[in-house]
């Protein structure tokens, strides 16, 4: 199943969530809906959103609120967005300029914590108690798994169970959040449920683990960001872990010291080592660990188009370039 395939299961859907992610965008104040409307606009898959649709698909959802709950959670990505690029001092997402870096760190926060509030504004709208619940607790994790990785930052002593700890809050987190509250809004039994739920957060694993070998082996046209982003702001990813206890003592040391200053004055010399090494295979391995669980967790659903989707879309986590 190709990626456009994937998209065509709800494309009917995908219509109306962007209709309603530009409506509740509205705002008296036209900086907020500039800023807004910019990080929207800026190419984004809407993988989260998506996952929201299929989830709810998958178990013969034929009500209108999915629409809803999908704006619903790309609101609240959205405003992580705002909020990383400013704690990242990013200054390029999908191939374009960051609201930060166009308008200022101020104004992006400020824009974040308006789509955060319109968010739950949405879901007061949806009127599901345990859909809140799952999503209040997911934002607080996320933030949880920012500070986390933020303490992180410029320490070559993380040790892989810490970066896990990391990326289950920082992204799986919402891909977790995304599939199971489409399952809970589809009224799903237990098993379906607790299925959904392990889906996106395996899937989310994977997202985010070929995410970081990216940063190692990646296109900068493609990936929309620079690469080597992670080793200039001294974020010990897997594939640096990997090579520090795998490498050579001077490999080791050289990447311990370019965490420390973070930068990319060695950067050509460490991506050498880091492709020689095995952490990109070791790393890809565990993405696929994740694809593998992800797709085993929704074998309980009913045979449709959407459950094909939710099993092609984890696979595709592995072959991505962007």
């Amino acid at each position: 199943m190709l990626v456009k395939d994937i998209y065509q299961v709800v494309e009917q859907d995908f219509q109306q969530v962007n209709q309603l992610i530009m409506e509740q965008l509205n705002s008296n104040v036209p900086l907020v809906e500039k800023i807004g409307q910019h990080i929207i606009e800026s190419g984004g898959k809407r993988m989260r959103p998506l996952l929201v649709l299929l989830a709810s698909k998958s178990l013969a959802y034929d009500d209108n609120q999915h629409a809803l709950l999908a704006a619903i959670i790309e609101f609240l990505h959205t405003a992580t967005l705002l909020h990383d690029d400013v704690v990242d001092t990013s200054d390029l997402r999908r191939g374009k300029a960051t609201a930060n870096a166009k308008w200022g760190n101020a104004p992006s926060v400020l824009v974040g914590d308006f789509l955060y509030s319109r968010s739950f504004e949405m879901m007061v709208q949806l009127g599901d108690m345990k859909i809140m619940d799952i999503l209040s607790k997911s934002t607080r994790v996320i933030a949880e798994g920012e500070v986390m990785q933020l303490m992180n930052v410029k320490n070559p002593n993380v040790s892989e169970d810490q970066y896990m700890q990391v990326i289950q809050a920082k992204t799986a987190q919402l891909f977790e959040a995304s599939s199971h509250t489409g399952a809970v809004l589809a009224s799903a039994t237990p098993e379906q449920e607790e299925a959904l739920r392990l889906y996106g957060h395996h899937t989310g694993m994977a997202f985010q683990l070929v995410d970081d070998i990216l940063d190692y082996i990646g296109n900068a046209d493609e990936l929309g960001k620079n690469v080597g982003d992670d080793l200039a702001e001294g974020k010990p990813t897997l594939p640096l872990i990997y090579t520090m206890t795998n490498g050579t003592q001077e490999q080791a040391q050289l990447i311990r010291q370019a965490i420390r200053k973070g930068g990319t004055e060695n950067l050509s010399q460490i991506i050498e080592i880091v492709q020689n090494c095995g952490a990109i295979d070791y790393t890809n391995q565990k993405a696929r660990e994740h694809v593998n669980a992800a797709q085993a967790a929704i074998t309980c659903l009913a045979d449709s188009p959407a459950k094909q989707a939710l099993s092609a879309l984890a696979e595709m986590a592995l072959s991505r370039n962007s």
